[in-house]
């Protein structure tokens, strides 16, 4: 069997394993079985391609040499990255790893065209050449855009620049000229092939990319996370048609079509558009709800107060946030939730479908503290379950139990379905501040009169919580 029939037989393990870790990575039971999948298979597919290459006579003993070094480079600093991020840097640490695939998705266009338009290499001739020559342009477009729409991703959501959507004037109109630019210039590039061509598309890519991102907002950015992961797939895929690969093709559509079905389901679940959200909130107005001003009186409670309304709960809602994962409060609040049960109290936790800045980033935090799955609920299972709780306990989280998202037709994240955590009897708000949240809007739950703010560090105050339930005996639950 010769090597390239190998490859090909090894390629189709590796698609058919990247299938199964999607499959795998869709339930939490099952997820590190599809976290196996995903690696064995990505090693399948590099030892094929190494083989491939080996046994190919037209290369060279340095390209061996420079692609051993990258391998070893590569996989080196992937591993050094992975041992020390914490889970809060994941989002920023994905949308940076997004961007990579977009720049080689425009080098790999470059280097096409440098391959087969200068030095004639290929064998492309008539209709066949004019197909690589849009190949070329429509590969270094979607890599531009995925490079710098996930370098401002990556900064946005490190902090590095706000969350704020840019809203230049004409926004929406110069993201249409930009798309009508490239797709002339792809038809120009088609018919009479020349560099400035690529030159230009390069350019309207990277500034079309920066733009696209900047003009969504904070409490987008999960859907923006999710979005670029589907766009570094359509990259990946449009490499693959220039390097005539069959895995990057079948993996690259894999993570495109999921990526975006993913950003699909989480507009849905927020009510946003999708069209929207994908074209830079085309159609959305600068908002005007971004009033970080207090509006009421906030109540404070203590460690031991709250202690004491546990004590005497029967059923009782945890409600997550990107708060409980700077805090690294998952463990003292799997030790509580253990306390709370031991005592016959009926404790379950509502994750918000964006709650953190990565999907699905509360429910690998609570996995990793060893929480049962059956007692961690999405949104739609446990919001009319509220009014009957006595007591949400809400750490770290902001935007997503912010009735004003219900009551304030004029706020950044109306219409979004949000926790209505406020119907509960009590509601405990762990907070560092009074500041408003990712979306820039201050939150009215902080003022009603059910709800009381502990301030400080959330592993601190939960661990103080622990320590004083410990000290109150069970008390008769209210019904």
């Amino acid at each position: 069997m010769s090597a390239a029939s190998i490859a090909t037989a090894a390629y189709l393990v590796a698609a058919l394993l990247f299938i199964l870790s999607l499959a795998g990575l869709s339930k939490h039971e099952t997820a590190r079985q599809g976290w196996t999948y995903g690696v064995v298979g990505m090693v399948v597919a590099l030892a094929a391609t190494i083989v491939l290459t080996v046994h190919d006579s037209s290369v060279r003993g340095t390209t061996l040499l420079v692609l051993g070094g990258a391998v070893v480079i590569g996989g080196a600093i992937g591993l050094w990255r992975a041992r020390i991020v914490q889970m809060t840097g994941m989002p920023e640490l994905i949308a940076l790893l997004h961007s990579f695939v977009g720049l080689a998705a425009v080098l790999v266009g470059w280097a096409s065209y440098i391959e087969v338009e200068r030095n004639g290499l290929g064998g492309f001739t008539g209709s066949l050449l004019h197909i690589h020559h849009a190949e070329v342009l429509i590969g270094i477009f979607i890599g531009a855009v995925t490079f710098t729409g996930s370098i401002v991703a990556n900064l946005k959501l490190s902090a590095r620049i706000k969350s704020a959507p840019l809203v230049l004037p004409g926004k929406n109109i110069l993201n249409l000229v930009a798309l009508l630019a490239f797709a002339a210039l792809t038809v120009l590039f088609v018919v009479h092939p020349g560099l400035w061509p690529i030159i230009a598309v390069t350019a309207i890519a990277l500034l079309f990319g920066w733009h696209l991102v900047a003009s969504i907002g904070g409490g987008d950015m999960p859907v923006v996370v999710s979005m670029l992961n589907s766009y570094s797939g359509w990259a990946a895929a449009a490499s693959g048609f220039l390097l005539n690969n069959d895995l990057l093709i079948v993996t690259g559509a894999l993570v495109g079509s999921s990526g975006a079905y993913l950003s699909y389901i989480m507009c849905a679940a927020m009510n946003r558009s999708f069209f929207s959200v994908i074209a830079g909130g085309f159609g959305i107005e600068a908002p005007k709800g971004t009033d970080d001003g207090e509006q009421g009186v906030h109540r404070e409670t203590s460690a031991e107060e709250t202690a004491e309304l546990l004590a005497g709960a029967a059923r009782v809602v945890i409600t997550p946030g990107y708060g409980m994962a700077v805090a690294q409060a998952q463990y003292p609040v799997a030790e509580l939730t253990r306390l709370l049960r031991e005592r016959g109290v009926d404790v379950r936790f509502g994750i918000h479908p964006v709650a953190g800045r990565l999907p699905g980033h509360m429910n690998v935090l609570l996995a990793e503290a060893k929480l049962p799955y059956d007692i961690v609920l999405e949104m739609d299972e446990i919001n009319d379950d509220f009014a009957d709780t006595d007591v949400v306990l809400v750490i770290g989280a902001n935007d997503t139990v912010n009735p004003a998202a219900y009551e304030d037709p004029d706020s950044p994240i109306a219409g979004m379905p949000v926790l209505r955590v406020w119907e509960a009897a009590n509601v405990v708000v762990f907070k560092r501040s009074m500041a408003s949240g990712y979306a820039g809007v201050q939150n009215p739950l902080f003022f009603r009169e059910n709800a009381a703010m502990l301030f400080g560090d959330a592993k601190t105050m939960v661990d103080e919580i622990v320590g004083a339930l410990a000290a109150v005996r069970p008390v008769p639950a209210f019904a």
